[in-house]
């Protein structure tokens, strides 16, 4: 089992053992996407692809809370933040805008790109760098931005 994972299942009896209800539903929602993929492709997660669906997880909360602020349902919103703070929690320290750049700049100067037909080169050699680390679609509209000229 990777160690990420053996943190979360720990943490998972530990939110039982205090009544941590709120943060054990939660906890019980990542293993259970964990586990889902686990099964679904018969294969034991690394770290690098548990941070993957981790970030996965991030990203659809933070569509979801888009959506319930629009549609003015506060409640339902605190929630999804709620789960994006204990989510969180198991990703690695974010990125600062600085470190990022420096990183786009890198991965663009390595792989030779100088037009947005070789985006996909940059993404590549970025995404296991950034996953978890850094919103990827921000990162994305970066990249376009210096490809673009």
């Amino acid at each position: 089992m990777s160690p990420l994972k053996e943190r979360i299942t720990a943490d998972m009896k530990a939110a039982m053992k205090s009544g941590d209800k709120a943060r054990l539903g939660v906890i019980r929602l990542i293993l259970a996407a964990l586990k889902q993929v686990e099964v679904d492709e018969r294969i034991e997660l690394d770290d690098q692809r548990v941070t993957a669906i981790l970030d996965k997880m991030v990203k659809q909360r933070r569509d979801s809370v888009e959506q319930y602020e629009k549609a003015g349902r506060t409640e339902l919103a605190d929630q999804e933040k709620f789960e994006i703070g204990v989510i969180q929690e198991y990703l690695p320290e974010p990125l600062g805008e600085a470190e990022i750049e420096a990183l786009i700049d890198e991965a663009i100067a390595a792989t030779g790109a100088s037009s947005m037909k070789e985006m996909g080169k940059v993404m590549g050699m970025l995404k296991p760098k950034l996953q978890g680390r850094a919103d990827m679609g921000t990162v994305s509209a970066r990249i376009k931005q210096k490809l673009a000229g």
